[in-house]
């Protein structure tokens, strides 16, 4: 029995330490990055704005600035988060167009990006 318990504590350890790591808890992540530029309220109350460097994030709070970086290709900019998601498994971070434009990845839709929270 003792054996069994071990065992589970070790796995939830392991799946734990290998979870996509969180901006709120830590100051830089990694992940896939996509874009989106439909028109529709943002869950911040905004209307979203396909020419404005905003993104969406799943826990950081409204209005933070974050340093997105293509890790393909070097190029980053800095959006603001105004809405909620991505809802995709795998990713980390939705930007407006124009930050995918400036990031150079419109024509595949989607890249990997590391994050940085700026003060």
């Amino acid at each position: 029995m003792k054996i069994r318990v071990v065992l589970s504590c070790a796995a939830l350890s392991l799946s734990a330490s290998m979870a996509a790591p969180s901006l709120a808890n830590a100051d830089t992540s990694t992940g896939i990055a996509s874009y989106y530029w439909q028109g529709r309220s943002t869950a911040s109350g905004e209307r979203f704005n396909p020419t404005a460097y905003t993104a969406a994030h799943r826990s950081l709070p409204f209005g933070t600035k974050v340093r997105v970086t293509n890790l393909r290709n070097g190029k980053t900019v800095v959006v603001r988060i105004n809405d909620r998601g991505p809802f995709v498994r795998g990713r980390v971070i939705d930007v407006s167009k124009a930050a995918a434009s400036e990031l150079g990845f419109t024509g595949s839709g989607v890249t990997r990006v590391s994050l940085a929270v700026i003060d």
